[in-house]
């Protein structure tokens, strides 16, 4: 793989992905909730694409290709939630989110 070795795209898709763990669990923001989810798809994509690298097949790719869908459409819903929680509460915050009741 150009020289570069294995474990070091190991350890910064380890990296990534515990960065999107943390946001995911710490921070009270829905946007920023769903950036960290991205990271943590971004960080099982860049897994998946050094071990098809690394094994020379396209299996790995080709679910990239649908991880990347998913989360496509993963975004275009919640923003939308997002949007109309908005407009109805007046906050996007995460705790305050306990119930959708009207």
């Amino acid at each position: 793989m150009n020289g570069v070795p294995l474990v070091f795209y190991l350890g910064l898709a380890v990296i990534l992905f515990s960065l999107g763990a943390a946001g995911v669990l710490i921070r009270k923001n829905a946007l920023v909730v769903f950036m960290s989810l991205e990271l943590m798809f971004n960080a099982a994509n860049l897994l998946f694409i050094t071990f098809a690298n690394a094994y020379q097949s396209l299996d790995g790719q080709v679910l990239v290709i649908f991880v990347l869908a998913t989360a496509a459409a993963e975004v275009a819903v919640g923003l939308a939630l997002m949007v109309a929680i908005f407009r109805s509460k007046h906050s996007i915050d995460v705790d305050q989110m306990n119930s959708l009741k009207g």
